[in-house]
């Protein structure tokens, strides 16, 4: 198996951080977020991809609840192999699609030459150390605007740390990671 598929096989699926969310929830915390993930390859959706292509795309959901609020956020991934590393492309939501709705069983069959690249993003590289996958990258939304994004993935686990700074005061993001399990 490549490192690529064996790479996908651990990311794709459902995941929650149930047992974290208990015990910072029995320890007293009350604004961790229940956080839920679903990862869903997505290449038969796009159209004339080019031939042997060997990147896969993915559709990531994510749905984050702290008290009666729950905030969802959905990507379009692009994930290829270079050398020994695997790399994170982060792609718009197709046109036509609504940002705040879109999702793997919304997604419209979209013909290739029509997705972009996020200009905002900072492709993520991942290396395996030990039979964990880690990288990540920092990305200027803005000249204020830092998000930084680190991750660690193994056959147990996700764990995904994303903070996002305004000149350098977090405003988004936890003191740890979130830890992901596959349901």
């Amino acid at each position: 198996m490549d490192q690529l598929q064996e790479f996908m096989d651990m990311l794709t699926g459902n995941f929650n951080n149930a047992e974290q969310f208990n015990r910072k929830k029995q320890g007293g915390s009350a604004d961790f977020p229940f956080a839920r993930h679903c990862n869903t390859v997505c290449n038969h959706k796009i159209k004339n991809l080019p031939e042997n292509f060997k990147g896969i795309f993915l559709v990531e959901e994510s749905y984050y609840t702290v008290g009666d609020s729950t905030r969802a956020s959905s990507h379009l991934f692009l994930f290829t192999q270079e050398e020994q590393r695997i790399k994170l492309t982060s792609y718009e939501i197709p046109d036509g699609c609504d940002k705040n709705t879109f999702s793997y069983e919304s997604m419209p069959e979209t013909e290739y030459t029509s997705l972009k690249q996020s200009e905002k993003f900072s492709p993520a590289f991942y290396e395996q150390k030990d039979g964990v996958w880690e990288g990540g990258s920092v990305s200027m939304f803005s000249p204020v605007l830092k998000f930084t994004l680190f991750e660690r993935f193994s056959p147990q686990k996700l764990e995904v740390s994303e903070t996002m700074e305004v000149n350098g005061k977090r405003t988004l993001g936890y003191d740890e990671p979130i830890i992901y399990v596959k349901v």
